[in-house]
């Protein structure tokens, strides 16, 4: 028999088996129908208790529990109820659910609404559209410029790097966040912002017209053989052109490097990991610790082009979280001398978490340890030789701090 006739008579087979198969019985496919639509409604209900249980083997975390928040809305029925004016329902969520995190009492741990999370990704990408050109922070809980920039719109008027805003467009910044400031600061080039600030005990009034900011992370120049590199953040071109500003400078024969993290809030961890490889050959920058468990030990590169060349390190109050990181990085493995004030303190570290309609929780995951073991979280890292740099020094365009670091080069 050929095999184009097996395979005819094969199929004939078949076709007769299907043709002849008998109808699945009613009872079969009621008891199919009923254990699809239980497993449908325990995964349904349970979700969160599964996926809390599978989730660590996919590296991420699942909460199971739940509050109750029926007192939340017993409030707002009494709100709605009574209340002599028109209620907002999208603010009210959005207060409770920044009232929530709120309560969780760490002030890294935040709520951002979905404006304030597009504010936050702009600061670290550089992509701040008009602004006055000032970098702005948290100070004692008070709304502080903490570094204006150069050429910029806020230098122009006469703004400086320690004024505490106290009130923008009249209306007072007390118990406001960063986000919440820089995006009433930020608008369209061409329309004004008022601020009011306090100085030395003096309150200063300053109408600032927008402009479009150009604010890259890292600036670069050579004074004789001191070459100087100025970080303001952490995006994610750091990393790039800090090594390209680093290449710079040796091209141009320095003997020396001041690195500037004086300002500089943190940013992206992974780029002051990669800076810190410019002096680091595979060596630890950072541990992580979740519950007194070490979660996570991050290295540097292994291309340290800036390796056994004199480098001093200016810091001050504002250095605070991925620059402390770096700093404390340099300073451990004695890769640096550190110049300047007391750090900020921030040694925790915070992940964020895309929430529905664009908000965004940046919540406490873990506290970061130095090299040597040191948490910095409100102690700060002391610099090896302190320099203060008053308001004084700078009305008279002095700075003690970057000439200090000069100094210590000796070159």
């Amino acid at each position: 028999m050929s095999e184009t006739k097996q395979e005819s008579e094969l199929t004939v087979k078949r076709r007769r088996r299907v043709g002849t198969k008998k109808p699945t019985s009613p009872i079969v496919i009621f008891i199919i129908v009923a254990l699809v639509a239980a497993g449908g409604y325990v995964a349904g209900t349970f979700n969160q208790q599964i996926l809390s249980a599978l989730g660590p083997i996919f590296g991420y975390h699942v909460h199971s529990g739940s509050i109750d928040l029926s007192s939340v809305q017993d409030t707002y029925r009494e709100l709605a109820a009574n209340f002599d004016g028109t209620l907002d329902t999208k603010a009210l969520i959005e207060g409770a659910n920044r009232g929530l995190v709120a309560a969780a009492g760490d002030r890294f741990t935040m709520y951002m609404s979905p404006s304030e999370a597009t504010a936050f990704d702009d600061s670290l990408s550089g992509n701040i559209g008009g602004g006055i050109g000032a970098e702005i922070g948290l100070r004692n809980d008070r709304v502080t410029i903490v570094r204006i920039l150069p050429g910029n719109p806020a230098e122009k008027v006469g703004l400086m790097a320690g004024d505490v805003i106290v009130k923008i467009n009249d209306e007072s910044t007390s118990g406001w966040t960063v986000e919440k400031a820089v995006g009433l600061i930020r608008g369209d080039k061409g329309t004004t912002v008022k601020l009011t600030v306090e100085r030395a005990g003096e309150t200063k009034n300053f109408t600032v017209t927008r402009d479009t900011i150009v604010n890259p992370s890292v600036t670069s120049k050579a004074e004789g053989q001191v070459g100087i590199i100025t970080i303001s953040r952490f995006d994610n071109e750091t990393g790039v052109l800090a090594r390209s500003a680093a290449q710079s400078l040796l091209d141009k024969g320095v003997k020396g490097i001041v690195l500037d993290l004086r300002g500089n809030g943190g940013g992206y961890l992974v780029a002051a990991r990669d800076v810190a490889g410019l002096w680091l050959d595979n060596q630890v920058v950072v541990t992580e610790q979740t519950d007194g468990k070490v979660v996570d030990t991050v290295k540097s590169g292994s291309n340290a082009i800036l390796a056994g060349l004199p480098t001093v390190v200016v810091v001050n109050g504002s250095t605070a979280s991925a620059s402390e990181i770096l700093a404390g990085a340099l300073k451990d493995h004695k890769a640096a001398k550190l110049v300047g004030e007391k750090t900020y303190g921030k040694g925790s570290v915070q992940k964020p978490i895309d929430l529905p309609g664009g908000a965004l929780l940046k919540v406490t995951v873990a506290r970061w340890y130095t090299p040597d073991g040191v948490s910095v979280t409100k102690n700060g890292i002391m610099p090896d030789f302190a320099v203060n740099l008053t308001q004084a020094d700078v009305n008279a365009g002095k700075d003690p701090q970057l000439d200090k670091a000069i100094s210590i080069l000796g070159l």
